[in-house]
C-alpha cells in the first residue's frame, strides 16, 4: 500500500495558485513515492472552521480534513502570502490540529504571492508553526510568485524545476523509514 499524501492549500479564494502549487506537489511526490495524493482547499470550509472554539463544534467536513491531515504519511502545506505571513484561514485550521498528531510527519513547506519579496514567508513564518507541532519539516520549501503561472496552472521552467528538485531531495528522506520492501518499488527516477 502507498503512502497516503495530503495537500493542505490555506487560500481563501477559488480558483487559486496555492491550490494550484500545493496540487502539483503532491501529486509529483505520490507519483514518485507510489503514493495516493489527497487536495484539501480550505476555502470551502471557512464557515465550518468557525463555527466554534473547539473541535467539536466544527462541521463534519470539516472534521474530516483534520482527520485525513492527522492520518497522513506526508504532507504538503501552502497558503498565499497575505500581510508578510500565511492566511487567517491557514492559522485557523491549524489551530484545530491536535498538538502531537503531527510530530515527526514530513511536511513540504510552498508558498505563493504577488512577487518574490514574500519568499521568506516559507522559513521565517510557516517553519516555526510546524516546529510547534514537533513535525519534520523538510528542507526545501518552495515558493512561486504570480508570474509562474498562466491563468491558474504553472508555465514557469524554473518553478516546475524547483518542485522536481524539492521532490528527489525529499524522497531519499521519506525512503528512510519505509520498509526495504517498499523502498526497493521506489528505486526509480521522478520525471514531473
Amino acid at each position: 500500500m502507498g503512502l497516503s499524501i495530503v495537500g493542505i492549500s490555506g487560500s481563501p479564494t477559488s480558483p487559486s495558485r496555492t491550490s494550484v502549487l500545493v496540487g502539483a506537489v503532491a501529486d509529483a511526490l505520490a507519483e514518485r513515492l507510489d503514493g495516493t495524493a489527497e487536495l484539501i482547499e480550505l476555502g470551502p470550509l471557512l464557515g465550518e472552521l468557525g463555527a466554534g472554539p473547539f473541535r467539536g463544534d466544527l462541521g463534519p467536513a470539516a472534521r474530516e480534513a483534520l482527520e485525513a491531515v492527522e492520518s497522513a504519511d506526508l504532507i504538503v502545506v501552502g497558503s498565499p502570502a497575505y500581510r508578510a505571513t500565511y492566511t487567517g484561514l491557514f492559522k485557523l485550521f491549524f489551530d484545530h490540529v491536535g498538538q502531537y498528531s503531527l510530530q515527526d510527519i514530513p511536511i513540504v513547506l510552498t508558498a505563493t504571492g504577488g512577487s518574490d519579496r514574500h519568499a521568506l514567508l516559507v522559513e521565517h513564518q510557516m517553519r516555526p508553526l510546524f516546529g510547534f507541532f514537533q513535525a519534520l519539516t523538510l528542507p526545501l520549501g518552495i515558493y512561486g510568485n504570480q508570474d509562474e503561472f498562466v491563468d491558474y496552472r504553472i508555465e514557469s521552467p524554473e518553478l516546475r524545476q524547483r518542485i522536481s528538485t524539492t521532490v528527489e531531495r525529499i524522497v531519499p528522506l521519506i525512503q528512510l523509514n519505509l520498509t526495504p520492501s517498499q523502498s526497493r518499488e521506489l528505486a526509480r527516477p521522478a520525471v514531473f
